[in-house]
């Protein structure tokens, strides 16, 4: 088998574990987060470095959830200057301050996504959400985050601090294919795991305002004729809090 083929068999397998493992806790995230879209609360989602991308994978998107504001804070995200990133990401105090700056409220929830789980801000965050009476769900790495120590002042790490913890089933390192003569391993899997539970996610969230909300809020493909207008008229009700548009 080629490692290309190695990486890909990998991926098939990370994602059957997810459906036999995780299940419970994305059908749970997916009651929470649902009652507060029903109530009239926004979804947050955070994450520093890669983590990022996941995010913003389900902000904006066809067949997604239209109340998603995703967090995208630029020195933390790797953007333009990833090194920047790893510093910044170990910073204690800065948690408070991007929650006051994206206005998340008591009715909101918070999906935090951190593959190790150990870095100061996504703790902070989670601690921080807690302080202010916020529900926490966090996309990490329990291979990973449970054989690292904590860099958070406080000794936790994120899936400790959790209301509700989905396993993206990386392993401790992440990437998973071996080459001879090359001692890291190459094929990272936080991305495919990441991506598949979150979008598992949205879809139990959609699947539960069935009935509680007229339309459901779910985004056409922009890329469809003749649903531009209908997206705007989605994200009308929102606008005034989603700093992503």
């Amino acid at each position: 088998m080629s490692a290309s083929a190695e990486y890909l068999q990998s991926c098939r397998e990370t994602v059957d574990k997810l459906s036999t493992s995780q299940l419970p806790a994305i059908e749970a995230a997916a009651d929470i987060i649902a009652e507060r879209v029903a109530a009239g609360g926004i979804i947050f989602t955070f994450g520093t470095g890669h983590s990022h991308e996941l995010a913003e994978e389900v902000a904006y998107r066809a067949g997604g959830v239209v109340p998603v504001s995703p967090i995208l804070e630029p020195s933390l995200t790797g953007s333009t200057e990833v090194g920047k990133s790893e510093f910044l990401e170990r910073l204690e105090g800065f948690a408070p301050h991007i929650l006051d700056y994206h206005n998340v409220r008591k009715q909101d929830v918070l999906i935090i996504i951190s593959n190790s789980g150990r870095n100061g801000v996504p703790v902070e965050m989670a601690v921080e959400a807690h302080r202010r009476g916020i529900p926490v769900i966090a996309l990490t790495s329990l291979a990973y985050s449970r054989q690292v120590s904590s860099r958070a002042a406080s000794g936790q790490k994120l899936y400790e601090l959790a209301d509700v913890v989905i396993d993206n089933c990386a392993p401790h390192g992440d990437a998973v294919v071996k080459l001879p003569g090359v001692p890291q391993p190459v094929g990272p899997l936080s991305t495919v795991g990441g991506a598949a539970a979150m979008h598992a996610l949205m879809v139990g969230v959609a699947e539960r305002l069935v009935g509680k909300m007229d339309p459901v809020p779910v985004f056409w493909s922009g890329n469809l004729d003749g649903v531009t207008e209908k997206n705007y008229e989605m994200m009308g009700p929102y606008r005034a809090r989603i700093r992503f548009w």
